[in-house]
């Protein structure tokens, strides 16, 4: 048996769906405050300062502070039917179907969160490593529970669930400098859908 680990936005997606989701998720006014609130840090993102594994807990926490679990939850499912399947690409699909007929074990493994991925992989039944949103008493704290799942946590939490001496072989799948620790613990790796050769 083989493991297959996908990461989901910008391979399996052809768009940054963590984005689309703070903006699906998010109106009124705190949408007014969040964009205040937000937009010092997104300078300092986009001039390089702050890295994207530091400013996704930043703007989790200003969208879902206090929100209602089960409210983002049905709006992560809402998300999942109406605005993710515009942007799979086809080609990462056929790949992650090869796998699962292959019989091989499929993560998808992903800095995005829970709240609506969780419910894409179980409708492909594929499981699923990602960043976490904590609830307390129903509601969200605006915290991680395990932090950002990406860069060296990706291989991190790979590691903890899988033995990877029980695969005949890994494959892993990205597209961005957060995924090169994923792809350095597998067997046959692709960057941006091309092989990667060691």
């Amino acid at each position: 048996m083989n493991l297959a680990l996908f990461d989901f936005d910008g391979t399996i997606t052809n768009a940054d769906m963590y984005s689309k989701f703070l903006r699906y998720s998010t109106t009124g006014a705190r949408l007014i405050v969040g964009n205040v609130l937000l937009a010092p840090f997104v300078i300092m993102y986009k001039l390089g300062i702050l890295p994207a594994n530091k400013m996704r807990p930043i703007a989790s926490f200003v969208a879902f502070y206090q929100k209602e679990h089960h409210a983002l939850d049905v709006m992560g499912l809402d998300f999942t039917k109406q605005v993710i399947p515009q942007f799979i690409r086809s080609h990462a699909l056929d790949k992650i179907r090869w796998h699962k007929d292959n019989g091989d074990h499929v993560v998808v493994v992903s800095a995005s969160i829970d709240i609506y991925l969780k419910h894409w992989c179980n409708e492909l039944g594929v499981m699923l490593i990602c960043s976490e949103l904590a609830v307390n008493n129903g509601k969200l704290s605006g915290f991680y529970t395990s932090g950002d799942c990406s860069e060296k946590m990706k291989s991190k939490r790979i590691c903890e669930r899988f033995n990877l001496d029980h695969y005949d072989c890994v494959y892993a799948y990205g597209d961005t400098a957060e995924d090169l620790d994923m792809l350095s613990i597998a067997d046959e790796k692709y960057m941006n859908w091309v092989k990667v050769k060691d």
